[in-house]
C-alpha cells in the first residue's frame, strides 16, 4: 500500500511514516506543487495526503486507485471536491486540531489593534517615547462591538473569549440557529447588521463560492468608518484591492491578517509596510501540540482508508 504526500512544510515526515509503516504502508514524499508532477505522483497511490498543492480536476483524474484524499488542515479549498466526488473518492479534512491556537491568535490580533501594541513597540524601538497614535486609536474591549463571521469550532472559541471581556459580540452564520448563538452569550445578526454595527469584524468562515470576496467594496462601504478587520480564515474572503482602498481612505482604521490573496504576499504589494496593518505568514494554527495532532490525524485517516474503515470528517459526501 502506497500513500503519497503531495507537499509539506514540516522538517520531515517521520510522524506520518511511523503511523503508516505500523499499518504496513509505504510513504512517498512527492514534495511538489506542479500539476504535471502531481499527476505522475498520485497515479497508483492508495491514498493521498496534501497540504497546499493544487489537487485540481486533472490531478484527481490521475488517481486510479486512491481510496481517500486527506487535507492537512481545516480548509480544503485546494482540493477539487466535486472532481473527487465524481470519482467516488472521499475527501477528509482535520477540523479540530488548532481551535485554541487560532482563537488565541484572533484575540492577540484584536488586542494588538485596539491597544496599538505594534505601533508603540516600533516607536519605542526607534528611540521615541510617548503616544504613537491619537488617543482615539486606543480602545477597551468592554466598550467594543466585535462582529464574528462564522460560528464553527473556531468561531465559537473566539466568542467564548470575547464574551469574557464584557463587550457586545455579534455573530453571523446562516447555518447555525440563533438560539445556539444567544446561548453562547452573543447576539445573532444578519451580515449587513453585523457589518454596520461592529467596531471590529473578524472572519472565521470557510472559503466557498458564496464567501469568496465576502469583504468587497460594497461590504466595506457598509462598515463603520474607523472599523477594524481581522482575517485568520482564508485570504480569498477579502478583496485585496478593496481592502487597500479602504485603508487608504480611512474607512478602515486598521487590519490584522494571517492570510492573504495571494500567498506569499508579493514584494512591493501595497498592503505591506503600513503601520496600521499587522501581518503574519499564515501561522495562526501553529504550535507543537497542534502540528503533531494534525500530522498524526492525517496519517491515521489515510490508514483507515487503506483498511476500508469508516472515515471521519468527510467533506464531499462520499462514503464507502
Amino acid at each position: 500500500m502506497r500513500v503519497v504526500v503531495t507537499d509539506h512544510t514540516f522538517p520531515d515526515l517521520d510522524i506520518e511514516r511511523d503511523v503508516l509503516q505500523a499499518a504496513g504502508a509505504t510513504l512517498v514524499a512527492a514534495q511538489t506543487k506542479d500539476v504535471e508532477e502531481l499527476k505522475k505522483s498520485v497515479a497508483g497511490a492508495d491514498a493521498v495526503i496534501t497540504q497546499f498543492a493544487p489537487v485540481n480536476a486533472q490531478v484527481v483524474a490521475a488517481m486510479d486507485r486512491a481510496r481517500a484524499i486527506v487535507r492537512y488542515g481545516i480548509g480544503f479549498d485546494n482540493v477539487d471536491i466535486d472532481a473527487a466526488r465524481a470519482k467516488n473518492i472521499p475527501v477528509c479534512n482535520i477540523p479540530d486540531y488548532c481551535i485554541d491556537e487560532v482563537a488565541d491568535h484572533t484575540l492577540a490580533f484584536l488586542l494588538a489593534l485596539t491597544r496599538q501594541v505594534v505601533t508603540h513597540t516600533n516607536k519605542v524601538h526607534a528611540g521615541t517615547w510617548g503616544l504613537a497614535t491619537p488617543l482615539s486609536g486606543l480602545q477597551a474591549l468592554c466598550r467594543t462591538t466585535v462582529g464574528v463571521v462564522g460560528f464553527g469550532r473556531i468561531g465559537r472559541a473566539v466568542v467564548r473569549r470575547l464574551v469574557a471581556f464584557g463587550g457586545k459580540v455579534l455573530v453571523h452564520d446562516p447555518v447555525v440557529p440563533a438560539s445556539a448563538i444567544t446561548g453562547a452569550g452573543a447576539t445573532s445578526a444578519d451580515l449587513p447588521t453585523l457589518l454596520s454595527q461592529s467596531d471590529c469584524v473578524t472572519l472565521h468562515c470557510p472559503s466557498l463560492p458564496q464567501t469568496k470576496n465576502l469583504i468587497n467594496p460594497q461590504s466595506l462601504a457598509s462598515m463603520k468608518t474607523g472599523a477594524l478587520l481581522i482575517n485568520l480564515a482564508r485570504g480569498d474572503l477579502v478583496d485585496p484591492a478593496a481592502l487597500v482602498q479602504a485603508l487608504d481612505s480611512g474607512k478602515l482604521a486598521g487590519a490584522a491578517l494571517d492570510v492573504f490573496n495571494p500567498e506569499p504576499i508579493p514584494a512591493g504589494h501595497p498592503i505591506l509596510n503600513r503601520p496600521n496593518v499587522i501581518l503574519a505568514p499564515h501561522i495562526a494554527s501553529a504550535s507543537v501540540a497542534a502540528v503533531t495532532r494534525l500530522r498524526q490525524s492525517a496519517a491515521t485517516l489515510a490508514v483507515a482508508a487503506l483498511r476500508g474503515e469508516p472515515l471521519g470528517s468527510i467533506v464531499n459526501g462520499v462514503t464507502r
